[in-house]
């Protein structure tokens, strides 16, 4: 054979081999189609379960009975976005749909609302809820079931207009009959309530904005009582428009009288208890990003829950509790195991199971019979050759700071050389975390290393951290991501010449700003739903989360007001003239966290550049790519943009 026939041959060879390795990836539709269980919740008694399930694009709520092992009911829900459900007794299930909605009937205004129906077991027969009051869009948040006189209630709580107000409003919802009652009605400044065991609010909050009082009250013998006033200070990183660091109620305390109130103590954010007569407990001992856990029945604090570094903890205040939730780990070893949901009783659990190899999924453990049953897996289309490994990392930043983050690098390969994608978190106060990510795992399956770094400004590892991010976005937010880049190019896991960046909200910031601000970085981008003009932004952000009685992005962004010139400095579209490589544009019409304007802006301005620029409209599609044919376009636009822009091979 001549020596360009044995070329030839070697290059059919590797074709063949690349070929084969393509065809054991599993599609990507498994991936990017919608997870085939969404949400699981057990009832009551523990007679039924109830799922919502897809087949990647539409919905349906599967109802189980446990008791005969069977199929009870099964709810169609097409298109519509289920966002949760909850029990409230055991034959009633609350369904909650997220609707789209303009109050002013213009773009800027919509908002994302929350609505419910309830759907009566025995009957089949659907209401929806709140229909019986003047509540604008039947909107809710925070549901809470309870039983009062032995009846199941679910409480909700909304905004009731008042004259020129809207004001807080709790109702109980009778569910047997659906009949709603007003049962609590704030003033304008009232902040939040916290229930009893009878329905009625034990304690209130309220923010004075022009006196930057806070308020404590208490409910006793029928008599509102203030026990705690505090003038909250300016925050030293505040900016200009900054509305203080005012604690927040989270719901009732261990003995169910007291309440349990968040609060920033310098450096931390601490959880106390404060009873009726305004005196506060030692802090609780949280750490990293634990949560109050609540009884389902009495609703008082007995735990909490969260990661701590790449550990998830459970930290139940009774030694009982802590002894049950160790015989629940130990049916999974080695796995992150998370609650779902449990019975009244707590003897009945669904869990939540991470493996590094099978990926994650549902089980029910029931503590009476000793027993675990594997329920569904949440991506049935993937198996354990389709996932690739993941393994935490750590590094440090140019100046010094420590950082952690994520490697996913592709199954089956050296780990030396790889082309790599930087895949940022949003939030920008968020957090990566261990264990199966759809969208990683997709580009991984396609030959990726992935890259995922939880940068300064990142939840979950206590407040300075979370503080080092203010007045860093697009700054050492950014150089942070970098900084990952050359530690991996550095241990020569990745090559450093086939870099592209991918993400989403804060992250699809990251991507347009990694190609505008660091550009002998990356060689291509894809942002979904990101923000490339920051002086355009700004204006949004102080109509978004002006009113927040909390830090709002703008403590991140640095700005000392709305139209401060110096965030042109971090904002991509002042500086294109300085991008090299492609950018892709997905945005969702139906976004209102990030107005679509902001990808038309780009696309234009880089069309206008003569830069590299392609730009995809995803009608009906929201922040979050809750619908499964728009998420999975995104997907495959993402992939084939990457594979053109820096392959993988």
């Amino acid at each position: 054979m001549s020596r360009l026939g044995r070329v030839l041959a070697a290059v059919a060879v590797l074709v063949a081999v690349l070929a084969a390795g393509a065809a054991r990836a599993a599609p990507l539709e498994a991936y990017g189609g919608l997870p085939a269980i969404e949400d699981i919740a057990i009832s009551p008694d523990g007679a039924r379960l109830a799922l919502i399930q897809t087949d990647g694009e539409k919905r349906s709520i599967r109802i189980e009975n446990l008791a005969q092992h069977r199929l009870e009911r099964l709810l169609q829900g097409g298109d519509t976005k289920l966002t949760g459900m909850l029990w409230v007794g055991p034959d009633h299930l609350v369904v909650l749909r997220g609707s789209t909605e303009s109050l002013q009937d213009t773009e800027s205004a919509r908002r994302e609302f929350q609505l419910g129906f309830d759907y009566n077991i025995l009957t089949g027969g659907t209401q929806p809820l709140l229909q019986d009051t003047t509540v604008t869009l039947n909107a809710f948040w925070n549901p809470q079931a309870g039983v009062i006189d032995g009846k199941p209630v679910l409480f909700v709580r909304t905004y009731h207009l008042s004259g020129f107000y809207f004001v807080h409003t709790i109702y109980r919802i009778d569910i047997n009959s659906d009949k709603s009652i007003a049962v609590e009605t704030g003033a304008p400044e009232a902040m939040d309530f916290v229930l009893g065991a009878d329905g009625r609010a034990i304690a209130e909050s309220t923010w004075d904005g022009a006196s930057r009082v806070w308020t404590l009250k208490f409910r006793t013998d029928g008599v509102w009582k203030d026990v705690r006033t505090e003038k909250m200070e300016r925050h030293e990183k505040a900016w200009k428009y900054e509305l203080y660091k005012v604690p927040v109620l989270l719901g009732r305390g261990r003995d169910g009288n007291s309440v349990l109130v968040s609060e920033t103590s310098g450096d931390d954010q601490l959880l106390r208890e404060v009873n009726a007569k305004g005196e506060w407990s030692e802090p609780l001992p949280v750490e990293g990003n634990e949560r109050p856990v609540f009884d389902p029945v009495s609703h008082n604090l007995i735990g909490l829950a969260g990661l701590v570094g790449d550990e998830q903890r459970y930290h139940f205040f009774s030694a009982a509790d802590q002894e049950v939730w160790k015989l629940v780990e130990r049916a999974y070893p080695n796995q992150r195991v998370r609650l779902a949901s449990w019975t009244d009783d707590r003897r009945k659990i669904v869990v939540s199971v991470d493996s590094p190899e099978l990926g994650p999924g549902y089980a029910l453990i029931d503590l009476n019979t000793r027993h675990a049953d594997w329920i569904a897996n949440r991506y049935d289309k993937v198996g354990p050759d389709d996932i690739s490994p993941v393994r935490p990392i750590q590094f440090k930043a140019a100046d010094g700071m420590p950082l952690s983050g994520y490697l996913t690098t592709p199954r089956g390969v050296s780990g030396k050389n790889l082309p790599l994608i930087v895949f940022p978190h949003g939030g920008p106060e968020a957090r990566d975390e261990p264990g199966f990510d759809w969208w990683a795992q997709a580009m991984a399956s396609r030959g990726y290393a992935i890259l995922q770094v939880n940068f300064r400004g990142s939840a979950g590892f206590g407040r300075k951290f979370r503080d080092a991010g203010f007045g860093q976005w697009g700054r050492k937010m950014q150089t942070d991501l970098s900084d990952g880049v050359r530690y991996l190019a550095a241990e020569r896991v990745i090559d450093p010449k086939r870099v592209c960046i991918v993400g989403a909200s804060y992250g699809g910031y990251a991507a347009i700003a990694g190609l505008a601000l660091d550009p002998d970085i990356y060689r291509c981008a894809v942002s979904y739903g990101g923000i490339s003009d920051m002086r355009d932004f700004t204006p949004w952000v102080r109509e978004q989360d002006g009113r927040a009685p909390e830090h709002s992005l703008m403590e991140f962004i640095g700005a000392k007001e709305v139209r401060d010139p110096s965030v042109s400095e971090i904002s991509p579209i002042d500086h294109i003239d300085r991008i090299r490589g492609a950018l892709l544009l997905i945005h969702g019409k139906d976004d209102t966290v990030v107005p679509i304007e902001q990808s038309r802006l780009m696309a234009n301005a880089m069309k206008r550049a003569g830069k590299p620029v392609e730009f995809l409209r995803l009608d009906s599609t929201d922040h979050w790519l809750t619908r499964g044919e728009t998420r999975l376009e995104m997907l495959k636009a993402t992939i084939a943009f990457l594979e053109k822009n820096n392959p993988p091979h």
